[in-house]
């Protein structure tokens, strides 16, 4: 359904949706996934028993969404325990799944250090496996408060950028339940407008080659009972001329610590657009995104994807594996090379504001950032 309306503040249905959960079936523990490659053809479970499989489920983005990273990670390490596996060999492997998705590393690292900890204690296997499942379900809970939290800061913002409401968003990629252990970054922002009755349009972009915005963020909208409007990527030109955006909306897979935002491929352009139209360009991120080990944005680590996810439609219902062929719809000539980057960098400048947990950093600046992570580490401790 290419436009959807509804009335503000009403929902369809229940926005409860099994991302991910933690099962314990008698033969043995199991990670279960909402296969989101499939969506939005069908719902459908995926099982993981052992962390290669949670690695390949990263990979060919069954699971995606820098937050839900985080969380699978940790699982993965609490599954690589349970099951007896090398929890170190196990970590490594999974943070190294998607490189430029920073919370991934951090979900890993938390419940490796979790394992490590309660090992190094008395040496027994099963505490430590206990620990380490622990940390990852209060990673989970602590992401989905961290959520409610965005969203109550992202729309105090948009009140503020734009007095009086009827609020016109246009989105990137996917950042709603779909990415998070809540219902998520900057869908979460969309979300709290439209419960608001503050929320005119939420303009979709489809995001090309994976459709990440038609599949999913479509699909979440439509779930939530939300005015939206699908569009093409370069259809974003028209809308700005058109006057018919108020705000752009965007999560983010990595923040460096001058405040420059990597998200999915297409957001770059949306920033630039957005600058020259006058229109704020807001990027949504828990605080766990911001990466102080990475400089500036020459020093994030894009990850280029399979060719084939450009010169091929993917339809959902066929599963993506690896580099291989993905048993799509050609559309370009057999043998074309492709350019298929999974993110851009937008760079501080152009990014009016960053949206977090623990408060807004505008302008963004190094120092900016700097201090509100300190505030939170302070606040965690």
């Amino acid at each position: 359904m290419a436009d959807q309306y509804a009335r503000p503040g009403e929902d369809n249905q229940s926005t409860e949706i099994p991302v991910i959960r933690w099962d314990e079936p008698p033969e043995g523990p199991v990670l279960v996934l909402l296969d989101q490659r499939r969506l939005p053809a069908e719902e459908v479970e995926l099982v993981c028993t052992d962390p290669s499989a949670l690695v390949d489920a990263i990979r060919t983005l069954a699971v995606r969404g820098a937050p839900l990273l985080g969380i699978a990670g940790a699982y993965g390490v609490a599954l690589a325990a349970a099951r007896g596996f090398d929890v170190d060999e196990a970590a490594t492997a999974l943070a190294g799944a998607r490189p430029t998705a920073v919370n991934l590393g951090v979900g890993v690292r938390r419940a490796q250090s979790a394992y490590r900890t309660a090992l190094a204690g008395d040496g027994d296997l099963r505490r430590a496996a206990e620990a380490t499942l622990a940390a990852a379900r209060a990673l989970h809970q602590e992401d989905a408060e961290a959520s409610a939290r965005m969203a109550r800061h992202g729309l105090a913002l948009l009140d503020e950028l734009l007095p009086g409401g009827g609020h016109r968003v246009l989105t990137h990629c996917n950042s709603g339940t779909l990415v998070s252990g809540g219902e998520g970054t900057a869908f979460a922002v969309a979300l709290a407008a439209h419960r608001a009755g503050r929320l005119r349009r939420l303009w979709v972009d489809e995001t090309r080659p994976l459709l990440q915005g038609a599949r999913l963020t479509a699909y979440e909208a439509a779930r939530n009972g939300m005015a939206y409007t699908l569009l093409t990527d370069n259809a974003a030109g028209s809308l700005f001329a058109a006057g018919e955006v108020d705000a752009v909306l965007v999560g983010a897979d990595r923040i460096a610590a001058d405040g420059s935002v990597a998200n999915k491929v297409g957001s770059y352009p949306l920033a630039v657009l957005a600058r020259y139209h006058h229109v704020p360009f807001i990027a949504v991120a828990p605080v766990t995104t911001v990466d102080p080990g990475t400089p500036d944005g020459a020093s994030i680590e894009v990850e280029q994807r399979p060719g084939h996810e450009v010169t091929e439609v993917i339809a959902p219902r066929v599963p993506v594996a690896g580099a291989e062929a993905g048993g799509g719809i050609p559309v370009a000539p057999l043998g074309t090379q492709a350019y298929n980057p999974a993110f851009d960098v937008t760079p501080p400048e152009l990014v009016t504001a960053i949206v977090t947990e623990e408060g807004v950093v505008s302008p963004v600046t190094a120092d900016a950032l700097a201090a509100l992570c300190d505030r939170s580490r302070q606040v965690t401790i």
